[in-house]
């Protein structure tokens, strides 16, 4: 008869552990889910932070980290060795990035317009259909916000 108490008493303690056990692996999944969500609520979607930096002057230059980087090919050099340039805030002049797959086939300044995402940064990269045009934009996400941080502009001088 001992036995068989002691063997129930062991039963339950385990399947009390077991139970308890459970509930925090189930509230620590929840709380992972739940910091999951409030990640990709709190991100800005690119594509809709795109549309606004292409048609909001305002806009765009709360979004750019001045003074912005940018490589050039410098003529002066052998083989356009690239020079960097600093941009300040007042030197801005507005950059369009809108595209649509047309601008691949009308008649001048044909180019193609890609889209490379990888962790907390993302590259657009513009290149022309036998024209020269050559041109890299780099954003970063900073604190769930899109901001442009350096750009490739190889085509102003080609």
């Amino acid at each position: 008869m001992k036995k068989s108490q002691l063997y129930i008493i062991l039963i339950l303690a385990f399947s009390f552990v077991g139970c308890t056990g459970t509930a925090k692996e189930s509230s620590a999944d929840a709380q992972l889910k739940s910091d999951v969500e409030i990640a990709q609520h709190k991100n800005e979607d690119f594509y809709r932070f795109l549309d606004d930096f292409n048609t909001k002057r305002t806009f765009q230059l709360d979004r750019i980290i001045f003074p912005i980087t940018v490589l050039t090919p410098d003529a002066n050099q052998i083989a356009l060795a690239p020079t960097e340039e600093k941009i300040e805030k007042m030197d801005w002049e507005l950059l369009d990035l809108t595209y649509d797959s047309t601008y691949t086939i009308r008649d001048y300044d044909k180019y193609t317009q890609t889209v490379n995402f990888r962790k907390d940064t993302a590259h657009v990269s513009l290149r022309g259909i036998d024209n020269g045009i050559y041109a890299d934009y780099y954003f970063k996400l900073i604190d769930g916000e899109w901001y442009l941080v350096t750009l490739v502009e190889w085509s102003k001088n080609i």
